[in-house]
């Protein structure tokens, strides 16, 4: 949905679609920008090109790099071997998200009865400006709640809209840790006084869809496994469990410790 420039930059990574190949390359367009580019098959691999066809397929999307732009004659020049794995790999992604960025406003903009550049301008461009990317705005609005949204400026029926589209279409990834529990007491129904230290534990405050397991790895140690939407999150919980429940069996006349796993 950003507005983007009508032409890239040297250098710039993009996404195209091979379109046509030739024994002496492949045309490409590039669909960011809806324009026609070239990858001589001097620029496929470093090694030797017995068949263009072993790197590139018609109908096939990759990432490459661009090398020269003459905007006058309309001619982009592109390379592969010039792209590195990571650089494709980050490219594809972010393509991705921004594609599902401009889908999920445009559900917006179907939801509301308004015209998608309108949800364009008084929500994609603010959104886009203060996260870098918009996709990353309405992962933190599905997350946070449609507050992030009100506070850069998006009006509030726009963002309680693009909030529960957002809610409902990103699945947030999830985190997890974990540490051990070493519990001991000695009285007759030492067993029984653990096993409610850590089920009183599990009673903690928690971010929503923030969980807590708990099993036994052998007696006394307890694996506590902390899955949340950040580490940030996640720590939290953990350190908060871990405390409670040292503090509940301490209370019984027990003891114990907590170690941090990697």
């Amino acid at each position: 949905m950003s507005k983007r420039a009508e032409w890239p930059e040297i250098g710039d990574l993009v996404i195209v679609t091979v379109k046509r190949i030739t024994d002496y390359g492949a045309y490409v367009m590039l669909d960011e920008y809806g324009k026609e580019g070239l990858l001589h098959i001097s620029e496929v691999s470093s090694g030797w090109v017995r068949n263009i066809r072993d790197f590139v397929r018609e109908g096939q999307k990759t990432v490459l790099k661009v090398l020269r732009v003459d905007m006058e004659k309309g001619h982009i020049d592109l390379s592969l071997r010039r792209v590195t794995g990571p650089e494709r790999k980050e490219k594809l992604l972010s393509w991705k998200r921004d594609r599902k960025a401009e889908s999920l406003l445009r559900s917006a903009s179907e939801k509301l009865k308004v015209p998608v550049q309108e949800i364009y301008e008084k929500a994609g461009a603010i959104i886009e400006e203060k996260f870098e990317e918009t996709y990353e705005g309405l992962e933190r609005a599905a997350r946070e709640g449609h507050g992030i949204l009100l506070e850069i400026g998006v009006p509030e029926d726009i963002a309680v809209a693009i909030t529960e589209i957002a809610k409902e279409k990103i699945r947030i990834p999830m985190v997890r840790i974990k540490g051990t529990l070493e519990l001991q007491c000695m009285k007759p129904n030492g067993v029984n006084l653990i096993r409610e230290a850590l089920l009183n534990a599990q009673k903690i405050e928690k971010p929503g869809g923030t969980r807590v397991r708990v099993y036994v790895v052998a007696s006394p140690r307890y694996r506590v496994e902390v899955s949340a939407e950040s580490y940030k999150e996640a720590e939290r919980t953990l350190q908060k469990f871990s405390e409670t429940a040292l503090k509940n069996i301490t209370k019984v006349g027990g003891q114990g410790f907590f170690r941090r796993e990697k």
